[in-house]
């Protein structure tokens, strides 16, 4: 196997190839605090800082941080927030019954010793957020899995919060998953065997003889990792990192976790059934901060842009992938919530229910 790469400079700051920037974890939890808060205040927001912060050791460390970067990281103005949705949201609906049927089946989504009562309301505004999403995006198809990304915005970030993510999400990181067919969910799986062919091609090869496929990943990919871990405080820290990483980190994170388990997987039978059984299913006691590591090394040594031709994707054919740079510009230019804030009482009633970003 190719030992993974990186450059270091002094603090522990890390420079790629393409100039983007990470940070080892070497700060206390006392500074980096600090660092995040510091970042939120400044004029415009620190957008890099706060990147660095969900990338490194621990992510945004509590959810009361989540609740106030998350949404910069999707450059959402948290004082213009859409409206929750009535009833006539989930009437003559096409997806209601699968959604219903989705939700219902994710009683492990939510925190163990979560009273009934409360887990029965959270589902309940758990389909209305993703009707409501459908509704105002037409273009957009449900697939199963979309709710246990609906589901973590939810349970960290409350509802009407939670939908003005959940929409920004649909329309860039997840956009190639609500196409009307698989086709490009397919290709982007694709990435995943050039990654791997890169760094360790005896496993690659072990696994093409095998004809195992990526299929074992799906999941992995659409619910970013949500579905398959059994404690949310390793699905928190993913959704860290991936919300301020490009649109394929999850698929480096899939090939990370491949290598990682590469003496099990070249041990057992080379055999399709065997190998998909490993495979599919994720360790409990996986070293998430050290996969995240790997998975940043992966990206900056092994960019989409290199892999493209060998997964049979042009990056011009996968939304999620060509609209991110100039998504990634767009957040770099918000005011703190301070300002937002004052902004916003001097609005008064003209901003309106689905008005544009303030973005001075």
């Amino acid at each position: 196997m190719k030992r993974l790469k990186k450059k270091k400079l002094n603090g522990g700051v890390v420079v790629n190839e393409t100039g983007s920037v990470t940070r080892d974890p070497v700060c206390g939890r006392k500074q980096k605090l600090a660092e995040i808060q510091q970042a939120l205040i400044s004029d415009p927001v620190d957008i890099e800082t706060l990147r660095r912060a969900a990338g490194s050791r621990g992510g945004l460390l509590t959810d009361e941080l989540r609740r106030k970067v998350w949404p910069k990281l999707l450059n959402i103005n948290v004082y213009d927030l859409p409206y929750k949705p009535g009833r006539d949201v989930r009437e003559n609906h096409k997806d209601y019954n699968q959604v219903v049927l989705d939700v219902r089946r994710s009683m492990k989504r939510f925190p163990k010793g979560m009273p009934a009562t409360e887990r029965s309301a959270l589902q309940e505004q758990l389909i209305d957020i993703i009707l409501d999403i459908l509704k105002r995006n037409p273009q957009l198809h449900y697939y199963q899995g979309y709710h246990d990304v609906a589901v973590t915005l939810l349970l960290v970030a409350g509802k009407r919060m939670a939908i003005a993510m959940l929409d920004k999400l649909s329309n860039y990181h997840l956009r190639d998953f609500m196409d009307s067919t698989m086709d490009s969910t397919k290709h982007i799986l694709n990435y995943l065997m050039p990654i791997l062919e890169q760094v360790d091609l005896e496993l690659h090869d072990f696994m093409v003889r095998a004809e195992v496929g990526t299929i074992f990943a799906l999941s992995w990919l659409i619910t970013w990792y949500g579905h398959v871990l059994s404690e949310f405080k390793h699905t928190l820290r993913l959704y860290d990192f991936f919300l301020a990483s490009h649109p394929l980190m999850p698929i480096y994170l899939a090939a990370a976790i491949v290598l990682h388990r590469e003496k099990e997987v070249k041990q057992t039978e080379c055999d399709m059934a065997m190998v998909h059984h490993l495979l599919s299913r994720i360790p409990e006691d996986l070293p998430y901060e050290l996969l995240i590591g790997q998975a940043q090394d992966l990206f900056e040594q092994y960019p989409p842009s290199l892999l493209a031709k060998r997964a049979a994707l042009q990056s011009r054919k996968c939304l999620s992938i060509s609209t991110f740079q100039a998504f990634q510009r767009s957040t770099l230019h918000q005011r703190p919530d301070s300002v937002l804030q004052r902004l916003t009482k001097a609005q008064g009633s003209t901003t309106s229910r689905h008005g544009s970003l303030i973005l001075l």
